[in-house]
């Protein structure tokens, strides 16, 4: 099982609004072989769901959309074992570094990259994935950039998940296709746990 977020080739977003809901979807995503989840802070449910889901065996729970170092407290006070963020903040990384917790904060430009590698980060979310450009945006970035991987995030489906990690410069990919919001309202969680089986059987472990 993995011990960190970056032993995860596939990351879940889960926007979630019922907090009641996150353990049975965190169980599916494991059945379906999914042992990780960012939980985000879209909805006011995101910080109790990141707090019920810590308690799940073999299942690594991070928080999403973390935009201030006052919410990495919070989260981490919930039990999130990582942080991502949808750009790049020094005061939300340096945060998450002194409480020792994976920080993987969004990164758009070559600007944003170098600002990653001063505070020690390699390892970058590119988002939104699809309108930077997807993979060529990736291989550009990739040439100047030899020692970044990559979690692309924002149009990520099932359909490109795969080409997407069978790239060298990536170490993830993030989507919310097998846990939309909507089937999590809805209680699909088999549902969750078939479509987390169907990418989960296609990359690598």
């Amino acid at each position: 099982m993995p011990l960190s977020v970056f032993g995860c080739p596939v990351v879940p977003v889960i926007v979630i609004d019922d907090a009641a809901r996150a353990r049975d979807v965190a169980e599916a995503l494991a059945e379906g072989g999914i042992h990780c989840a960012e939980i985000t802070l879209r909805t006011p449910a995101g910080l109790a769901a990141i707090s019920t889901v810590a308690g799940v065996p073999d299942f690594v729970v991070g928080a999403g959309t973390v935009l201030t170092s006052a919410q990495v407290d919070e989260v981490v006070d919930a039990g999130a074992r990582f942080v991502v963020s949808p750009g790049f903040d020094e005061e939300v990384v340096a945060r998450a570094q002194e409480l020792g917790i994976d920080v993987v904060p969004g990164v758009a430009t070559a600007s944003d990259i170098q600002r990653a590698l001063r505070s020690g980060l390699t390892s970058l979310k590119l988002f939104p994935a699809d309108r930077l450009g997807g993979l060529d945006a990736i291989h550009a970035l990739s040439a100047p950039f030899g020692n970044v991987s990559f979690m692309p995030s924002g149009g990520v489906t099932a359909a490109n998940a795969v080409e997407y990690l069978a790239d060298p410069a990536v170490f993830a990919v993030s989507g919310s296709w097998m846990a939309s919001r909507q089937m999590i309202a809805a209680g699909q969680f088999s549902l969750i746990r078939d479509l987390s089986t169907a990418i989960s059987d296609r990359v690598p472990a």
